[in-house]
């Protein structure tokens, strides 16, 4: 058992089932961006699982058909859930918190995307977490403090304290950039996506969701193939957690980012002198440009008299958007996806 947590094991489940659309081309249907090396020799699956090694007893990765073989690859000591069908988290996480309960036993669960940066004391604070799971049988969401007002996040909007977490008063979805102001100076947290329960909260909160006949046919024996076919896709968030009444906020003091867009790795990668960052393997020549992400797989890329776009040359792809509309590369891709080309 991990010092300082619970009486309870703790299990990290890291979600590893998405394709990353928004890093499309080095995401592609058959290579989703959790098992790209986007940010030094290790892919982002791997980073994760590393530092789920510190928070807890065991990890399970969670992902789908297509992906599963790849997962050792990353990941080669975890243990492997297969989600019957990708219907998107509240599906995964409740699929998989039953099958960690049916390995484990009683437990503490630690839900992780594979696709994020954290700062130094993400361990304590995840531990932090799961005692207040263990404790107070809540679903626990971890809201992290804001450095901006973001619109690419939604928000968490806490109650009064109770030490080391708060009631969740509400849950807001991406806001405009006005709201989103006035989200931080009310101090509302970022969404991180990252959670702590015990299978037994999780389950019987999602009993009144709409994946309760998931949680029944489950709970029943029957065979999650067929389990999953009636199960609509919907977000843990918008299927469980903005229903519950018993849902706490524990707060994330670290410094954090979600890898979802390319403009992301202005803030987490390093840049040279004049603002540009380069992504994965790719050789840079700039003239009179600036401020550019500049992403490729052993590729040389030129750019002469331009500003403030991301450049990625991947395979045979290449995409030039401006960062401030990065976030719309998830459009294309519904566009690729319809002609059969992502």
């Amino acid at each position: 058992m991990v010092a300082g947590q619970t009486d309870r094991p703790v299990v990290a489940l890291v979600l590893a089932g998405g394709t990353g659309s928004r890093l499309y081309p080095a995401s592609r249907a058959d290579r989703p961006k959790q098992f790209l090396s986007l940010l030094g020799d290790d892919s982002l699956l791997s980073r994760t699982v590393e530092r789920a090694r510190g928070v807890a007893d065991d990890v399970f990765v969670s992902t789908r058909p297509a992906f599963a073989d790849e997962i050792s690859e990353h990941a080669p000591d975890a243990e492997v859930v297969v989600e019957p069908a990708a219907k998107d988290t509240g599906p995964a996480l409740v699929y998989a918190t039953h099958c960690i309960r049916e390995t484990v036993g009683d437990c503490v669960v630690v839900a992780l995307p594979s696709d994020h940066t954290v700062g130094d004391s993400f361990a304590a604070v995840m531990r932090r977490g799961a005692r207040v799971a263990d404790e107070t049988g809540s679903l626990v969401t971890f809201g992290v403090e804001p450095t901006r007002p973001d619109t690419g996040y939604g928000y968490i909007e806490p109650g009064e304290s109770r030490g080391d977490y708060a009631p969740v008063s509400a849950f807001h979805e991406k806001p405009d950039a006005k709201t989103a102001h006035e989200y931080v100076e009310a101090g509302h947290y970022w969404n991180a996506g990252i959670f702590a329960w015990t299978p037994d909260a999780l389950l019987a909160a999602a009993r009144d969701s709409p994946l309760s006949d998931l949680v029944t046919d489950l709970t029943d024996g029957t065979d999650p193939e067929r389990a999953f076919d009636g199960v609509a896709e919907v977000s843990i968030d918008y299927g469980v957690m903005e229903r519950t009444e018993d849902a706490v906020v524990v707060p994330a003091p670290f410094e954090w980012d979600d890898l979802g867009s390319w403009d992301a790795f202005d803030r987490v990668a390093d840049g040279a002198a004049n603002g540009t960052v380069s992504v994965g393997d790719v050789t840079v020549r700039e003239l009179d440009a600036a401020d550019n992400v500049v992403a490729g797989d052993d590729k040389h890329v030129s750019l002469v008299g331009v500003s403030d776009l991301a450049v990625v040359a991947w395979d045979d792809r290449v995409l030039v958007v401006p960062k401030e509309r990065a976030q719309d590369v998830r459009t294309l891709v519904d566009e690729l996806k319809r002609r059969g080309e992502f």
